[in-house]
């Protein structure tokens, strides 16, 4: 394949994802795998007025700079210009609130998916749907703000997610990737539930309009969703070399993207995706008995259902730690890089004791409706007995990024949901050889990665752009195993009995002390 003419004959396809910390973009070639060029920009959440947000200049400045980024790798790497595109494709964080008035303008500042002041919105939804409206969802937080009575609320002519606003903004397109909308509506065949629809109307009793002509429109996957016009053209390069007609894949979240480039969009299969948040996803073979605070229904991108158990703390607290040990390092005179000091820091704690030697640690920087706390504290404890070395404490961090993911996973295999296998991604996965080994003991189930963990969500919306630009001829689950992973390098790591037996008497303590998270929270 030569990439240079697969590009210059506008035959390459764009991904773009933006995510909690960093917007990335993943230029691939019609073969749906071949990564050509990468950009990216750096971004992060403000917490203003309690809430956590993004403001949506930084939304464009960011798009602007990653595809820049891009734009001049593709000049580094294979000597052309990028023109043109077969296809484009959104995904971002999922959730949240975006509401716009009838003129297209932000009625209020986005409220992310890391906000948990829905609670009593959630609760009643759930409890009139009898299906699990978590805290995250669109739907609760413009349910919040009517039982808050907030003035913009009988103002709202269009709510969306990230995807679907920045979607919005490249093709003028109201519309959802199926999954995406799935976080936003509980989903029935494809489509926003109708009965639940009426139930939140006459909850609403007419504080605002019908919530069907507020949602965007659904699609699967491989449907197309309008193409890339010139105003959206010039948004992503403002220098003009960009030309409109890509076709537009439906815009999805981060969830669905995470389970495409894993190859998990079928029956017992799944993913964890570990960044700022960490969440499982597994397809189901059939619904659920019971209602579950720690467990979202969702679905795939081609519509399939999902359990999620979706935590809204993942790396960061171990980023924060790994950040410190790299500057002691960087002190002492032995400057190390940051994946450098992962790796020692990871092998490390691999040679710690399976139990942590009776350390804990919480990484809750914000609230986890898993664990049922609004708010949260970075916390370190041990009692007096045990063990503080760097190993324990490295093991007990690593841990605690799995503590209640691993909470929800034991709600499923409550409900008897197996799992044949979970794929592994994000930049934890790097480091080869331990995060899955740790990840695999905390869940008892093997864990794949393979050569994309590191690539993410913006490869996983490439390849679903490439999808829809091909006119998807197959069913997602075939055109992902014949086109993207056919021959791909997987590796699979099996739980080992010691780390399983030593992370649960982890996850018995760690369970325990959340009292000590819910006294933190209130005295400081």
């Amino acid at each position: 394949m030569d990439a240079a003419d697969v590009i210059s004959s506008g035959r390459a396809v764009l991904g773009i994802e933006l995510g909690s910390t960093r917007i990335k973009a993943c230029l691939i070639a019609e073969d749906a795998r071949t990564v050509l060029a990468t950009g990216a920009a750096d971004w992060e959440n403000r917490f203003v007025d309690r809430l956590w947000t993004y403001s949506l200049d930084d939304v464009t400045a960011g798009l602007q700079h990653a595809y820049a980024d891009l734009a001049e790798d593709v000049e580094h790497r294979h000597g052309v210009t990028l023109e043109s595109l077969a296809g484009v494709g959104v995904s971002a964080m999922m959730h949240g609130y975006l509401a716009f008035d009838a003129d297209g303008e932000l009625l209020v500042p986005f409220r992310t998916w890391r906000n948990t002041s829905t609670g009593r919105a959630a609760a009643e939804l759930t409890e009139a749907f009898g299906v699990n409206i978590p805290m995250r969802w669109s739907v609760a937080h413009l349910y919040q703000a009517v039982l808050d009575g907030e003035e913009h609320v009988g103002r709202v002519a269009s709510i969306t997610t990230l995807a679907g606003h920045v979607h919005r903004l490249l093709t003028g397109e109201d519309v959802l990737g199926v999954g995406d909308a799935s976080g936003m509506f509980p989903i029935r065949d494809g489509a926003y539930d109708e009965d639940l629809l009426a139930r939140f109307d006459a909850l609403a009793d007419g504080r605002v309009p019908p919530l069907a002509e507020l949602l965007p429109a659904v699609l699967p996957a491989g449907r197309a969703a309008g193409t890339l016009t010139e105003d959206g053209a010039e948004l992503l390069d403002p220098s003009g070399v960009l030309t409109a007609g890509a076709v537009a894949a439906p815009p999805e979240g981060d969830a669905g993207t995470g389970m495409v480039a894993t190859d998990s969009v079928g029956p017992r299969e799944g993913n964890v995706s570990v960044g700022t948040s960490v969440f499982a996803m597994v397809v189901l073979e059939g619904p659920l008995s019971s209602v579950h605070h720690e467990i979202d229904l969702v679905t795939t991108p081609a519509g399939d259902p999902v359990a999620m158990v979706h935590c809204n703390n993942g790396a960061s607290e171990l980023g924060a730690w790994a950040a410190m040990f790299r500057r002691f390092a960087e002190a002492a005179g032995t400057p190390l890089d940051a994946d450098r000091v992962f790796e020692v820091l990871f092998r490390e704690a691999a040679a710690g004791e399976a139990d942590a030697g009776g350390v804990l640690a919480y990484n809750l920087l914000s609230g986890e409706p898993v664990a049922g706390l609004d708010e949260g504290r970075p916390l370190v404890v041990r009692t007096p007995d045990s063990r503080l070395t760097l190993a324990n404490l490295m093991r007990a961090q690593v841990h605690g990024v799995f503590g209640t993911l691993a909470l929800g996973m034991r709600v499923l295999a409550g409900e008897g949901v197996r799992v044949d296998r979970l794929l592994a991604h994000g930049g934890l996965f790097r480091t080869q050889g331990l995060a899955e080994r740790f990840l695999a003991g905390a869940l008892d189930v093997p864990v794949v990665t393979g050569e994309t963990a590191a690539e993410g969500g913006a490869w996983g919306m490439a390849v679903l752009a490439a999808y829809a630009a091909s006119g998807a001829e197959t069913d997602l689950r075939t055109f992902l195993a014949d086109r993207v992973f056919a021959g791909a390098d997987f590796r699979t790591t099996r739980p080992e009995e010691a780390d399983v037996r030593g992370f649960a008497a982890y996850l018995d303590r760690y369970e325990a002390g959340l009292a000590l998270e819910r006294a933190a929270v209130t005295a400081l």
